[in-house]
């Protein structure tokens, strides 16, 4: 696949506990590109409110969505590569991030409420708590189509899910590209 029809940006999007951050970072390792989870977009307030129990409404989560779009604007017209995840969880929320960025790949890593229940009851130190996973799988709206997506089931360990998001982005190059689709489809015929 020619470069210029290569993602320039990766929006790894799903419910807390799907995996982005950790997606994120050996993505971003792998590729040698720049990656930001956009919890450290939060302003101190959503934190809070969070680290509370309390869900986060749109008021809370339209300047924290403006502040990912300008990081990626900012990626964009410095015509460098990058990595960011964010939970995007509404269609509204894709749609702020992604409008007039044709160059932006929509990834969502979807996983059943068990398994992210099980993944978040593990995690240590993070401020969303495991109670709010419920409001998380009420409010996703899984993407569609038009949004592009490319769905990826976390329920694979970890390098696998790296696998399948280099294979299907065309990210992995022609040759390794070639291997791996052989591996995946032995993997979904198992």
């Amino acid at each position: 696949m020619p470069d210029r029809h290569l993602p320039k940006i990766l929006l790894l999007m799903g419910v807390a506990g799907s995996g982005k951050t950790t997606t994120g970072q050996r993505l971003a390792r792998q590729l040698g590109w720049e990656f930001r989870d956009a919890d450290s977009f939060h302003p101190a307030a959503n934190i809070a409110k969070m680290s509370a129990g309390l869900p986060l409404d749109d008021d809370d989560r339209m300047p924290w969505l403006d502040a990912i779009a300008a990081w990626i604007d900012e990626h964009r017209a410095a015509g460098s590569k990058a990595i960011v995840s964010c939970s995007a969880l509404k269609r509204i929320y894709r749609q702020r991030l992604m409008a007039q960025r044709p160059e932006v790949q929509l990834i969502y890593l979807k996983g059943t409420p068990k398994l992210i229940a099980e993944r978040m009851n593990r995690r240590k130190g993070h401020f969303m708590p495991p109670a709010l996973l419920d409001s998380q799988f009420a409010t996703l709206e899984a993407p569609r189509g038009s949004e592009r997506p490319i769905i990826i089931n976390v329920a694979m360990p970890p390098n696998r899910v790296i696998e399948h998001i280099l294979i299907r982005t065309g990210l992995a190059g022609p040759r390794a590209n070639g291997l791996l689709k052989v591996a995946i489809k032995k993997l979904e015929l198992e």
